[in-house]
């Protein structure tokens, strides 16, 4: 890691106050990259309020939500977002076809509406950095106004976490591979 990884005896009050919200939230723990947003407890305060948002608290299912933050961190090629939400993922019941595909960089057969709309969106939205009339209204049909404000809040975030832990260096756990190439 490129930061000092702090122990709690090492925070200063706001970053243990910080850290003890993290935990005490809906993850109830402190996600992988607050161990370097701590450094900045305003920054880490705001960032994980919002993780915790959209992570549990948008309009999209689980499984759709993690299927915008795998097609997030396949973009990134961000190994601890990927080893995390992959099982995420498959626990809300996305196809392991659907994730495979993703991690082959390959484009996966999508039968639902909502997946085909979120995987294109968020895709088209990395690539292009913009998203098309045909896209954006597609994605409206099946999502909603309020549900594809939400995805962008998710594709943005889960962007930021993405940089975080590539630029500092937050790895998969030791001992576990890294499965994106």
């Amino acid at each position: 890691m490129r930061v000092k990884d702090l122990t709690q005896a090492e925070m200063s009050p706001e970053q243990l106050s910080v850290a003890n919200e993290a935990s005490a939230g809906k993850r109830g723990r402190v996600p992988a990259p607050m161990r370097a947003w701590i450094h900045s407890p305003e920054l880490a305060a705001r960032s994980q309020r919002l993780g915790e948002f959209v992570r549990y608290d948008t309009c999209l299912e689980p499984a759709n939500s993690e299927l915008a933050i795998l097609v997030t961190a396949r973009h990134w090629n961000s190994q601890y977002e990927w080893f995390v939400h992959k099982s995420e993922a498959l626990k809300a019941g996305l196809d392991p076809a659907i994730i495979d595909a993703i991690a082959l960089r390959q484009t996966p057969i999508l039968s639902d509406a909502r997946e085909k709309a979120i995987y294109d969106y968020t895709l088209e939205l990395h690539q292009k950095h913009t998203v098309s009339v045909e896209t954006h209204s597609a994605a409206v049909e099946v999502l909603t106004a309020v549900g594809v404000v939400e995805l962008v809040g998710i594709i943005g975030y889960y962007t930021y976490v993405a940089m975080t832990l590539n630029a500092f260096d937050i790895g998969v756990p030791e001992g576990v591979g890294q499965e994106l190439t």
